[in-house]
């Protein structure tokens, strides 16, 4: 369905692309963020929104809405008036790995949004509080392995990619952790400088000033390659622990039945935003990469993530939620 619905928006804008620049948002542009203030999703939205408010006639607004893993959230956007006014910050969570672990999802990914733009990606950092005997994510699986049920894992909730990847490390490596999940990553990030919880593998952009800060220890990153923000700590692969590779993302999605030309209008925008240098060299220093392009590239990336993540929860026997 989502491939469906780029398509459409892709013959949209070759058949008419005059209609991609007659529209333009004549009051202000809400950006639902699912989550609370001060984590990655909401620093990314707030540096969208403060570039195009400096440059448009009217403001761009990032109104937090948390609860559910993003899903209270998501859900006001979906049933919110199509007409381009607001948006609806799309992240791995919310978007692909909800659909996968909750049982009952109060909004459909295909039936009751539609692709907008792909904002960036980061990577997760497995991070531990100082006071933790381990200086390499080897150590540190030793130390867990070596305490069951004594070591905590902070995450931004259920469902998240914070939650998932130690319940993967628990599966495959026998770590036995256990969860603690709070409501966003920024409370989260309080509990592990308190000692609260002893690790978390949480976004770059979240814990970035506290590594650098010397508050807490980074031991490995989860992509493909060494984030260029913290280019010193490896990946997984290069610590030694094969197969465990994520890269979260977030984007923004429009309810459904919002005009192809509005939704082309909207893309123009961030895409425009995007482009900054000054935009760039934030978002980069956050340790996220900058992403853009059109609503069908969004939308073919979260429909493989949709289907990835289905069969992780699947293939590890991850249980859902009610």
């Amino acid at each position: 369905m989502l491939r469906r619905i780029a398509l459409a928006l892709a013959a949209g804008l070759i058949a008419s692309p005059a209609l991609a620049q007659d529209w333009a948002p004549d009051r202000p542009v809400r950006i639902i963020l699912p989550f609370p203030p001060g984590g990655s999703t909401d620093l990314v939205a707030r540096i969208f929104a403060d570039r195009i408010s400096r440059t448009a006639p009217f403001p761009w607004v990032v109104e937090n809405r948390s609860g559910a893993n993003g899903n209270i959230g998501m859900e006001a956007a979906a049933r919110s008036t199509p007409d381009g006014y607001t948006l609806g910050a799309c992240t791995i969570g919310n978007c692909a790995i909800n659909p996968a672990i909750y049982a009952r999802m109060p909004y459909d990914i295909e039936r009751d949004l539609v692709p907008v733009f792909w904002s960036g990606s980061v990577m997760n950092v497995v991070a531990v509080n100082p006071a933790v005997p381990a200086r390499t994510l080897q150590e540190f699986v030793a130390w867990a392995r070596a305490n069951p049920g004594r070591v905590n894992y902070g995450s931004s909730g259920f469902g998240s990619s914070n939650h998932l990847i130690p319940e993967l490390m628990n599966g495959r490596l026998g770590t036995g952790m256990v969860h603690v999940p709070f409501r966003g990553g920024a409370p989260a990030l309080q509990a592990l400088l308190a000692n609260q919880v002893q690790v978390m593998i949480e976004n770059v952009p979240t814990k970035i000033q506290a590594i650098r800060a010397g508050q807490i220890r980074a031991l490995a990153v989860t992509g493909r390659e060494r984030d260029p923000a913290l280019p010193d700590i490896p990946t997984f692969a290069e610590a030694g622990i094969e197969g465990i590779v994520v890269e979260p993302w977030f984007g923004y999605m429009a309810p459904r039945g919002t005009p192809a030309n509005v939704v082309a209008g909207l893309n123009r925008i961030l895409n425009e935003a995007n482009a900054d240098p000054e935009v760039q060299r934030r978002l980069r220093d956050l340790g996220a990469r900058p992403e853009g392009g059109s609503p069908e590239r969004f939308a073919e990336h979260v429909r493989a993530e949709v289907a990835r993540w289905r069969e992780v929860v699947e293939r590890n026997n991850i249980e859902k939620l009610n």
